[in-house]
């Protein structure tokens, strides 16, 4: 609690010194677990700093959207951090992200447009907590992930609109196998990503989620989740193939960690209601030998 409170308060006292900003935004790269690469030292280090950049500004927003002590301002601190986005252009920044961000921003020509919709998507989840179908929560997705993609491939000097949407696709698909993998999580948060409708189509009820019912209706369920997840990841498997190294293997990393949370869902027969299936390092180590053999 106090490294997120920390990590919010952080001023600079001099806002010419870019480099402490990206140094302040490696370090919480550094402090927080993820299921996937982050910043790797395989990236070139004149773009390292930007991914960290893009990962800080993410990582403290969607802290505001979750964190527990957070709760009854997360709007107000999204929609502060959001007016700092929009005035990088017209006032000086004092925040380390920010002084960070104006800088990746001017350096490599980034529309502020997916760094917003970043925001839109922790603002909605302050007001939205249930989604009647699927287009609905993919929307969702087209805002919580795909530009952080998006933006991954610009830092790398990609803007072709195909390679944008076989990212979306990967980055669609990761956010939806992290919903599959946290729903024990999420409810705890009176957060439910599964669409009500498909609820009423394998005759489970929010009622049977909230007891812990894990029955064969809830297990056909995650199943027809699962499978939707996985035709979208095939959707976008040919990006790594269009990419240069480093970027290729890193994307490829990610993918093949995305389908293997789904292994380990299918592993525990589907009930991520009583455990959270999780890559620990072992898991990784197979991982990086397929990425690099491929």
């Amino acid at each position: 609690m106090a490294q997120t409170l920390k990590a919010y308060q952080a001023r600079q006292e001099n806002p010419k010194d870019i480099s402490a900003a990206y140094a302040f935004c490696f370090d919480l790269a550094a402090s927080h677990y993820e299921n996937f690469p982050v910043a790797s030292s395989l990236i070139s280090s004149k773009l390292r700093k930007h991914v960290a950049c893009l990962y800080a500004f993410a990582r403290i927003a969607d802290d505001f959207s979750d964190e527990p002590e957070y709760e009854g301002v997360r709007r107000e601190r999204l929609l502060e951090w959001r007016e700092n986005l929009r005035s990088l252009n017209q006032k000086t920044p004092t925040h380390p992200v920010f002084i960070a961000l104006k800088e990746t921003l001017k350096d490599l020509h980034l529309p502020l447009q997916p760094f917003d919709d970043l925001l839109d998507a922790f603002l909605q989840d302050t007001v939205k907590n249930r989604y009647q179908n699927f287009d609905e929560v993919l929307d969702y997705c087209r805002r919580s992930a795909n530009p952080v993609g998006r933006i991954v491939l610009m830092i790398h000097g990609y803007r072709d609109e195909e390679l944008f949407k076989l990212s979306d696709s990967i980055c669609t698909g990761l956010q939806l196998a992290n919903f599959w993998q946290d729903i024990s999580v999420d409810l705890k948060k009176d957060r439910i990503y599964i669409p009500q409708e498909d609820f009423a189509r394998f005759s489970y009820s929010e009622a049977d989620l909230r007891m812990g019912v894990v029955n064969e209706r809830f297990r056909d369920l995650m199943k027809f989740e699962i499978s939707r997840v996985c035709q979208i990841f095939e959707q976008g498997q040919s990006l790594p193939q269009k990419l240069s190294w480093p970027l290729s293997w890193e994307i490829r990393l990610t993918l093949l960690g995305g389908r293997q949370i789904l292994k380990k869902v299918r592993k525990q027969n589907y009930n991520t209601l009583k455990a959270r299936p999780s890559l620990s390092k072992w898991d990784w180590i197979p991982l990086l030998l397929r990425a690099v053999l491929r």
